[in-house]
């Protein structure tokens, strides 16, 4: 199939982190209830990368670290370390011994390893390591989910209210359509259909719109043809989730990476100014990708992004393309910074 190359990454980790209760009650059902999400929880995605950085085993595919509290009374500070695992490795379970153990070290808090395996095998599924030695014990033994064994009950994830059984679905059918841009384009368009009869709002239908389209690439003529249906079935329905704006947020943030921005451009009239190179194009884009996300815009907040640097709106764009808040759009670092 000519594309480019299936992204599973990045998809991964955005919708970890756009719907984390909702993963663990998925995958990790026996945790899920154990924690107390009227308590927050917090990523820390830096600080993992801090504990791990001498100490890294083998490709990584997605980790999270995330603490949380639990609901034993006393409300209980831990950690969760999150792996999505998407190929067979050796030193896995290593990792997961050696990166429980790093993180305890850094807090002195209990610390509770977990991961999702995405590989294609059905028989590899590493739960355990550690060492018994002149009397002295020491293993880690931790929870796993393997997408694989799902494959033999799509059905039933096709009717899974939780978000996380289209994302499994998505997973699965990307492996399995790796080679046929035609049944991957059938695939893609069937999960669209189901996203669709959720009647989830709209933030959570584009949110998971990204995670597919992200997930499952296709080749230009079935992306313009995939996203026609969409069209003709927001009539049909007299739906209105994605606007031909938010269609080229997606198309173009998701095929560059987000880090490109709209750098080649969005669609005519929307992109003039950005073709252009000019900073007033800009600053319009995102006035109106942040209106359509978040509600109007504060005067003073127009006024700061009309004043702000080509570079910095680029910076605020990408952001504001995931970001669960209007809060966290301007959390980005100054991008003119270095």
């Amino acid at each position: 199939m000519s594309t480019e190359p299936d992204q599973y990454d990045t998809p991964w980790k955005e919708a970890i982190e756009h719907y984390f209760p909702e993963f663990m009650a998925f995958y990790f059902a026996h945790a899920h209830r154990q924690i107390d999400w009227h308590q927050p929880y917090t990523f820390l995605d830096q600080e993992l990368q801090a504990i791990t950085r001498d100490a890294e085993i083998g490709k990584r595919f997605c980790d999270k670290l995330v603490s949380v509290y639990l609901r034993d009374g006393q409300q209980e500070l831990i950690y969760v370390h999150l792996e999505v695992q998407g190929t067979t490795q050796a030193e896995f379970a290593e990792r997961m011994f050696v990166y429980n153990y790093r993180i305890y070290d850094h807090y002195r808090r209990p610390v509770a390893s977990m991961a999702v395996l995405a590989d294609t095998s059905s028989d590899w599924k590493p739960q355990s390591f550690g060492f018994d030695v002149l009397g002295c014990q020491h293993t880690l033994t931790f929870p796993v989910a393997k997408l694989q064994d799902y494959a033999a009950r799509e059905h039933d994830l096709g009717d899974d209210p939780n978000p996380f059984a289209l994302v499994t679905l998505a997973h699965l059918q990307t492996q399995a359509t790796r080679h046929d841009a035609q049944a991957r384009f059938n695939a893609k368009w069937t999960l669209v259909q189901l996203l669709y009869r959720r009647g989830w709002n709209k933030q959570r239908i584009i949110d998971l719109l990204f995670v597919i389209d992200w997930m499952m690439q296709l080749p230009d003529h079935f992306k313009h043809q995939l996203w026609q249906n969409i069209g003709n079935l927001e009539q049909e329905k007299k739906m209105a989730y994605v606007s031909d704006f938010e269609r080229h947020a997606i198309e173009k943030g998701l095929s560059q990476g987000l880090s490109q921005g709209l750098s080649q451009g969005l669609s005519q009239g929307l992109t003039e100014g950005l073709q252009k190179g000019q900073q007033a194009g800009e600053a319009n884009t995102l006035r109106r990708l942040l209106t359509k996300r978040f509600g109007p815009l504060q005067p003073g907040l127009a006024d700061t992004i009309e004043a702000a640097s080509l570079a910095q709106i680029e910076a605020w764009f990408d952001s504001a393309i995931t970001a669960p808040s209007l809060d966290a759009v301007f959390a980005t670092p100054d991008a003119t910074r270095h």
